[in-house]
């Protein structure tokens, strides 16, 4: 599966739900599933990881897809390495 594809699916599933709760809304969303992520990983929930993991990515996406951000191409900063020294693995201090 590719980036592009996911987008295209949540887009096609979602967007009009998501264009009627509108920006602030669907943020809040995806706050909350960053949350119980969050909670899921403190808790060592391997259980929930996965699905945490796969809602959080869905509301992002479903922000993407409003703001008309093509992720694929947002991400191609990160495909030869660390945006910021350029190296891979990164070489950066913390």
């Amino acid at each position: 599966m590719e980036l592009k594809d996911i987008q295209l699916s949540i887009h096609k599933t979602y967007f009009e739900k998501d264009r009627r709760r509108g920006i602030h809304s669907t943020f809040l969303w995806f706050v909350e599933e960053v949350g119980e992520l969050a909670e899921a990983i403190l808790k060592s929930d391997r259980s929930n990881l996965e699905l945490e993991f796969s809602d959080t990515l869905a509301w992002l996406i479903s922000l993407a897809n409003l703001l008309d951000v093509d992720l694929e191409k947002a991400m191609e900063r990160y495909y030869n390495g660390c945006p910021k020294c350029k190296a891979s693995p990164c070489s950066c201090t913390e």
